[in-house]
């Protein structure tokens, strides 16, 4: 067919059919590729976009658009393509020769191609063994040559069946990773797959994909689908359990079909264990099977650690006097009581506001722990937090993933932990930070690695936020009092001289804070158009914070207690960047959703990816795994190769552009984003928002997230308000029943 290339970018889209040609790209992760095809014209096309696994000599139909690159020229970018393999002896050669069979190189592609011709897929992928035949190949390298070749194939036609219903390529990646050849088949069984929390792909598209499928409405598969998803969903709300009544309601209601289909559906899913149901609280509580067992787990095996008796250590009063002295330090009763109850029980809990001690107090239970022999490990849930953690005791802090080490388990479908019950954790004692961050599922990855005998001692303060995950574990862990627990009240005379630390525990107090203040740490300026908060906020972080008080702007933290509106963070980032980090030609860029990313731009990583690989900036060591708040700086943008290179403290993470919905913009972040991270300037937005985030932890947590300044931006009013509404959102947890049934 004879086409000629247009002089101008166009929209409406063509088809092309040809071959391939050469191939300059093809990235593995992500089934991006650039290659030439020739179509009959003098000069082969370039072709760029998701063709997944493409070899020359392929014959090949796409369908898509010419766009114009600023680099490269004009090439067709593809938004749909068909292929067939090559079929005489010829292409059959080029396709191998050129590399994209492991284990296949031009000389073993010629001497196969040779003795089996056209024949020579059919034995690749059904007779292997028949290879054996070609000198320099083994029994063991025509396995493998027959694996790579039908992992090719496989995953080739999943991504194409796929990308017809619009789902991203990383997908199916992942989904034949769980259940190779046979996916399709699956998912035309059950299109809901897709709505796997690991895939990210959403009801509401799957709901799409199964009606195309000829999938019903009152399909008992839709219905059981929902049940799971809604039950799903509300973890994102803290929630662990959700009452029947609520989840056959809102099941029926997601679906528009009658609550008595959706009870129904709830009553298979138990039958099939996929769902728990229990009576927590009088409350008729309906878990995901992995949620029911973590939780219950936890409760097993904190009282378990609980119920061993208080070990009374000879002389411990002496110890402790040696390591006040040995650190310099004269400690508050409270504390001390603190480093006797850690020293003494299984199991114990630290708790304070700001000021009053409590890292103080972790330094002491170190020298402690050291004094008596004991192996002490640190962690903290976020990478910020455990920096902080290192910087105050002077001993190294891991997050807890990284001190449980993510991995893959044997069948590669999912991560896990190298660090569980089978292979504990080498540590006498774990000291874990900022608990009251710690959703369900962490903690229970943390208590099953602990090794029988070995200490835990947790540290938070129970007036923040808790996590953004399934769960209230500080709360009520405190609540159900039987976890021996210290609570530091006393602020010391340092953190006296701290108009942030005495404002915040006002805030605690349910006191409103001074706000005039002419020097200091605390400062509040008072704006009532939103634009004009937006417009000082911008000034602050790009001009007079740096220049009349000394900050960097990466040292500068927006705080908003919502996302939405002129004063959330959406529009906050956009208003940062403009001034921050401004358009320049030598500044590549990528729009993805609603946010265009620049490189040198500050990012927030917003959901926990266990298979995204990363690398060590000195390229020594690497591991897969990017976690739920992980802050970091975009440092190259390849449109090239179609992904974005993010840079995490010490760690490098290259993003194929379609998981760039993992990340945003983090000039502005929410204060619930903000959890276990502290900076050295703090610039908080209290401008009028929905009611439920205007509440007194959403500020206080604020507050305390300022190291050396905070600068309050809004009404007094909105500050009054949010001192005021000490109410707190609910959540369905049934830690504390479980702790105190046992």
């Amino acid at each position: 067919m004879e086409l000629e290339k247009p002089k101008e970018s166009r929209i409406e889209e063509e088809t092309l059919v040809g071959s391939v040609e050469h191939v300059v790209y093809c990235n593995e992760e992500n089934g991006y590729a650039v290659f030439h095809m020739n179509t009959g014209n003098e000069k082969p096309v370039v072709v760029v976009g998701n063709v997944p696994f493409i070899g020359v000599g392929e014959s090949i139909s796409v369908r898509g658009v010419w766009v114009s690159h600023p680099s490269y020229g004009e090439q067709f970018k593809v938004s749909y393509s068909e292929r067939t393999m090559p079929e005489d002896e010829n292409a059959i050669l080029l396709y191998l020769s050129s590399g994209i069979i492991r284990g296949i190189g031009p000389v073993t592609a010629q001497r196969i191609v040779d003795r089996f011709g056209t024949d020579t897929f059919n034995v690749m992928s059904s007779e292997p063994e028949l290879l054996c035949e070609i000198q320099g190949i083994t029994r063991r390298k025509a396995e493998s040559i027959r694996n790579n070749f039908n992992r090719q194939l496989g995953m080739r036609r999943l991504m194409e069946y796929l990308f017809q219903f619009g789902v991203a390529p990383y997908v199916s990646i992942r989904l034949y990773k769980w259940y190779g050849d046979m996916a399709i088949d699956f998912l035309r069984d059950n299109p809901y797959l897709l709505t796997d929390e690991r895939l990210g792909v959403s009801f509401a598209q799957a709901d799409v994909i199964a009606a195309e499928l000829g999938i019903m409405e009152d399909s008992p598969t839709r219905i059981e689908a929902g049940v799971i998803y809604v039950l799903e969903h509300n973890t994102g709300n803290g929630h662990v359990f959700i009452p029947a009544e609520k989840l056959v309601g809102t099941t029926a209601r997601l679906l528009s079909i009658d609550e008595s289909l959706a009870a129904d559906a709830l009553g298979r899913l138990v039958e099939y264990g996929r769902v728990i149901r229990e009576t927590i609280f009088d409350r008729d509580a309906c878990y995901l099977a992995r949620l029911y067992k973590a939780e219950t787990e936890i409760a097993r095996r904190l009282i378990s650690m609980a119920e061993i008796p208080p070990k009374k250590i000879s002389g411990i009063d002496r110890l402790i006097a040696d390591v006040s002295s040995g650190l310099g330090l004269e400690y508050a009763p409270l504390q001390l009581e603190a480093i006797r109850t850690a020293a003494e029980h299984t199991v114990s809990l630290l708790t304070g506001g700001p000021g009053t001690g409590k890292s103080t107090s972790v330094r002491g239970m170190l020298k402690a722990f050291d004094h008596l022999g004991l192996k002490t490990v640190l962690c903290s849930p976020t990478g910020r937090a455990a920096k902080r953690l290192t910087e105050l005791t002077g001993r190294e802090a891991a997050t807890v993933h990284r001190l449980l080490e993510v991995s893959y388990n044997a069948d590669d479908v999912g991560f896990t932990f190298v660090h569980d019950e089978d292979e504990p954790l080498d540590a006498d004692a774990i000291i874990l930070d900022e608990v009251s961050m710690v959703d369900v599922d962490l903690m229970y990855a943390l208590v099953r690695a602990i090794r029988p005998g070995a200490k835990l001692v947790m540290v938070g303060d129970p007036d923040q936020l808790p996590s953004v995950g399934p769960g209230n574990i500080l709360k009520d862990l405190l609540e159900s009092d039987r976890i021996a627990s210290v609570r530091l009240t006393e602020i010391f005379r340092q953190a006296e001289q701290s108009n942030i630390v005495l404002s915040a525990h006002s805030v605690n107090r349910g006191e409103i804070p001074k706000l005039k203040h002419s020097t200091g740490d605390f400062f509040f300026i008072r704006r009532r158009n939103p634009q004009d908060v937006v417009q000082t906020v911008v000034e602050l972080c790009a001009e007079r914070l740096p220049r009349n008080m000394g900050f960097s702007q990466d040292q500068i933290q927006v705080l908003s207690p919502t996302r939405r509106g002129v004063v959330g963070t959406q529009n906050l980032n956009i208003e940062l960047q403009r001034a921050i980090n401004p358009q320049s030609s030598k500044k590549p860029e990528r729009h993805s959703g609603d946010y265009l990313f620049r490189t040198g731009d500050r990012v927030m990583h917003i959901r926990n990816n266990y298979d995204l690989p990363w690398q060590s900036v000195d390229g020594r060591d690497k591991g897969v795994g990017v976690f739920n708040g992980d802050v970091g700086v975009i440092y190259e943008i390849d449109n090239r190769a179609e992904n974005i290179a993010v840079r995490y403290d010490d760690r490098i993470v290259f993003y194929p552009f379609e998981l760039l919905n993992e990340l945003e913009p983090a000039y502005a972040v929410t204060v619930h984003k903000s959890q276990g991270s502290e900076y050295p300037a703090v610039v908080f937005v209290a401008s009028r928002a929905a009611p439920q985030l205007l509440n007194r932890s959403v500020f206080y947590t604020a507050i305390t997230r300022a190291q050396e300044l905070l600068v309050i931006v809004g009404e007094e009013e909105v500050i009054a308000h949010m001192v005021n509404n000490n109410r707190r959102s609910m959540r369905y947890t049934g830690l504390k029943y479980r702790l105190m049934q046992y």
